[in-house]
């Protein structure tokens, strides 16, 4: 599953060649194998069954020709280490990223362009669904080519739909109705003359509404769970948080009328009462967590739940639909698109050897039993028939025609999305635990950003030039 945590890149940088010596970071003696393969070293940060399903493709690729093989080396902290290695003169051939590393590690000279190796082979945008080209892609040079994507959905748990008197095969189609229905679903226990009693929160009468005095025993609906996506709930508004060129947008109408939704959830139930209920949840990967036993009965979430329902809930009667939007005529299909990349450091041994491996797994069957094995779909823009009628995943359709939306979303990208995304971070906590209004934190995040947005923008107007021919010579 692709992760929003990025290691500051500069710290790491001034720190880089010193570190050249840390355990990981140092090349074997020899690049090839007994048998004269050229050894193309891997690094990946998938471990369980996702490791595993990438380790079948590298074997079926090794297998597949007597000239290079593939040697995939697990490592943590993949992004630090990666750059470290490159700053140190050391990367590995290939390394597995994440789509929203490209902007600053390319604009740092860390990655090779790949458009030539691109060209040579006959891979074009026509070959993948457009996010997906566009996200391995910055300043007109592409930089990696996918691995396995992912896009988010509304997830809902239909036994607590019927249990509270709604359709569970009619979800939410709006955020008006969204809010309706968790109101509706959302269970309580309020004292009533000197007894305490069970009671869907839809059923409080309005003094006890103002009150807060109940405590929550079950959730229809809150925006913090699990509560990856909160710099950008306001995609769903209709907002961004930038204009893709030379200005932050973290406070825009949009923007603002987003996070007073957000923040209508921390005044309509409690702010107390919500924590105190979100302190019953467990890990995220177990039985205990809040969607999975039944504590939360909708969330927004990506294509990877599947896995975490099947292992460790899969009695759950649950379905999966487009989160709605707030203006469902104008954005219908709002999602998050993200995915898994395969780059080429800058320095790699060999960069030649190294595409030819990264060209294999973008090949309709390599990149179909990549993204089975995860439980995925494919970027690809064509995909077999077999691969979506034999997917485990029944809602898969679903997850594939929102990367096809003409309103699917990614994280900004820029390389200071790591400074956007931790101050937008903040504020969203400022804004739910009621410490400052939609519009003032948000101010905030807007001065903040912008000056930090514009001394970086003048440094890399400097250097642009410069850079994009040195990409053009690589």
């Amino acid at each position: 599953m692709a992760d929003f945590r990025v290691a500051k890149i500069g710290v790491l940088l001034a720190s880089a060649v010193a570190a050249v010596g840390l355990s990981g970071c140092v090349r074997p003696p020899s690049d090839r194998t007994p048998d004269g393969r050229i050894i193309v070293d891997y690094w990946e940060k998938w471990t369980g069954f996702e490791g595993e399903a990438m380790q079948a493709v590298v074997d079926d690729f090794n297998r597949s020709q007597n000239r290079i093989f593939v040697r995939k080396l697990t490592v943590s902290q993949i992004d630090r280490k990666m750059m470290l290695a490159t700053a140190g003169g050391n990367p590995p051939d290939v390394a597995g990223l994440w789509s929203f590393n490209i902007p600053v590690y390319a604009e740092k000279g860390a990655l090779t362009p790949l458009n030539r190796y691109l060209e040579e082979a006959g891979i074009t945008a026509d070959d993948y669904i457009p996010v997906f080209w566009e996200l391995c892609s910055h300043e007109g040079f592409v930089w990696a080519l996918p691995s396995t994507p992912a896009t988010l959905a509304l997830h809902w748990n239909k036994k607590m739909f019927r249990e509270a008197g709604l359709d569970p095969e009619q979800p939410p189609r709006s955020i008006a109705e969204l809010d309706r229905m968790a109101e509706q679903i959302t269970l309580v226990v309020v004292e009533r003359n000197g007894k305490k009693v069970k009671v869907h929160f839809s059923d409080l009468t309005e003094e006890e509404k103002r009150s807060k005095k109940f405590d929550i025993i079950q959730l229809g609906f809150v925006p913090t769970e699990p509560g990856w996506w909160n710099p950008m709930w306001g995609y769903w508004f209709g907002a961004g948080l930038w204009n893709g060129k030379d200005r932050i947008t973290a406070d825009s109408p949009e923007n603002i009328e987003a996070f007073r939704w957000f923040q209508s959830y921390p005044k309509k139930y409690g702010l107390e009462n919500l924590r105190r209920f979100g302190a019953s949840f467990g890990n995220f990967a177990s039985p205990q967590n809040p969607f999975l036993s039944g504590k939360v009965a909708m969330e927004l979430q990506g294509v990877w739940m599947y896995n975490f329902i099947d292992k460790y809930a899969p009695q759950l009667e649950w379905g999966a639909a487009p989160f709605p939007a707030a203006h469902t005529d104008q954005f219908p299909y709002v999602t998050i698109a993200e995915c898994d990349v395969l780059v080429i450091p800058r320095g790699a041994r060999h960069v030649k050897e190294a595409f030819e491996f990264i060209r294999y797994v973008n090949t309709q069957p390599a990149m179909e039993k990549l993204c089975m094995g995860q439980r995925k779909f494919s970027p690809l823009s064509r995909m077999s028939e077999d691969f979506i009628r034999n997917h485990p995943n029944p809602y898969i359709k679903i997850f594939i025609e929102m990367a096809r939306s003409p309103y699917v979303r990614t994280v900004p990208q820029t390389p200071i999305w790591m400074v956007l995304g931790d101050e937008m971070n903040a504020a969203v906590d400022r804004i739910f635990s009621l410490i400052e209004t939609p519009a003032q934190a948000l101010r905030t995040v807007q001065k903040r950003v912008q000056l930090r947005f514009d001394r970086e923008r003048e440094r890399w107007l400097k250097i642009r030039e410069r850079r994009i021919a040195e990409w053009r010579g690589l």
